[in-house]
């Protein structure tokens, strides 16, 4: 499988520095950062936080649906939001506090309690959920 890269320059100082984050591997965009944007209001910028969001939802969802796939399940649709909180670490600095993930899908021929098992599942063996395994993750599954 190929690795996928991005590149991040920065200037100035953690309080009044910035930098842009460029997804190399895609080529998809470039995305300004700045630390008083991260700790406080987003101001159009994203931050480290968003980008672990954004790859967890997505892993998320294809790996739910490879899951389901095992069960002969199709999705009709799988909806996956991450919730990622930087907040104080013990003996100093920032940590990942916790990521909260609310997962709804569509899925035709499986019961409710079925389906959260399957979530469930896919959580567990997500490679981003699995790069995060430090972390507290919540997960809230449900049919749609």
């Amino acid at each position: 499988m190929p690795s996928r890269d991005a590149t991040t320059h920065w200037e100035g100082n953690l309080q009044s520095g910035k930098g842009h984050v460029t997804l190399d591997s895609s080529n998809a965009g470039q995305f300004d950062v700045s630390f008083p944007t991260r700790a406080g209001d987003a101001n159009g910028q994203t931050s480290p936080e968003e980008l672990i969001a954004a790859a967890h939802s997505s892993c998320l969802a294809m790996n739910l649906s490879g899951v389901l796939a095992s069960e002969e399940l199709v999705a009709d649709s799988i909806d996956v939001t991450a919730d990622v909180t930087l907040g104080p670490a013990q003996g100093g600095g920032f940590e990942i506090s916790g990521i909260e993930i609310t997962l709804r899908a569509k899925v035709p021929g499986v019961a409710a309690d079925r389906f959260a098992e399957l979530a469930r599942l896919a959580e567990r063996t997500c490679p981003v959920s699995k790069a995060l395994a430090g972390t507290t993750i919540t997960l809230d599954a449900a049919l749609a």
